[in-house]
């Protein structure tokens, strides 16, 4: 489980980006590069990095399940996620 604070902090990330997407659009397509400088560092998209929305895991993340690859095979294993099965042959 990642640390709180960790968590927090990206969660308050995601807020600033969704905050100032369409200003910071407008900004570039103006080519105001003064104005676009003084908005805040972590508006920007790319500082956003994905986690796993159960225990806030940074590595293994899978896109289409917005889960950890640990908490997946845990949850598959269990049963919890619809449609998918442990693989044999």
């Amino acid at each position: 489980m990642a640390k709180k604070s960790i968590i927090a902090r990206e969660r308050k990330r995601e807020r600033l980006v969704a905050k100032y997407a369409d200003l910071r659009k407008q900004l570039k397509e103006e080519g105001k590069w003064e104005e676009l400088d003084k908005l805040p560092r972590n508006s920007n998209k790319i500082r956003l990095h994905n986690r796993c929305k159960l225990s806030g895991r940074p590595k293994g993340y899978m896109r289409m399940f917005g889960i950890s690859r640990v908490a997946f095979r845990k949850m598959a294993l269990a049963g919890k996620i619809p449609g998918i099965t442990k693989a044999s042959w």
